[in-house]
């Protein structure tokens, strides 16, 4: 969250598995807690919120590919500051 109140996000659209990769290894010593709701991944990260990932199969159908949807979403009890 901004000092002013706001809250902030970023969204990473992507189809390579090594950008998913990334993310995946840069958060893990941060986790709180993790799960998986249908085709959402869902990770609780320390001193920074949510992240959501949402994976897709590429069009047209490749087993190899895929389309990942990547939200981070800050925690309301976060601030710029901290």
């Amino acid at each position: 969250m901004r000092s002013d109140g706001k809250r902030l996000f970023i969204e990473i659209e992507t189809n390579e598995l090594n950008q998913y990769g990334l993310i995946r290894e840069s958060i893990a010593q941060y986790l709180i807690k993790d799960s998986m709701v249908v085709d959402v991944q869902s990770y609780s990260v320390k001193d920074l919120g949510n992240i959501y990932i949402t994976v897709n199969d590429t069009v047209p159908y490749d087993p190899l590919r895929k389309d990942y949807d990547i939200q981070i979403v800050s925690d309301k009890h976060i601030t710029a500051y901290n």
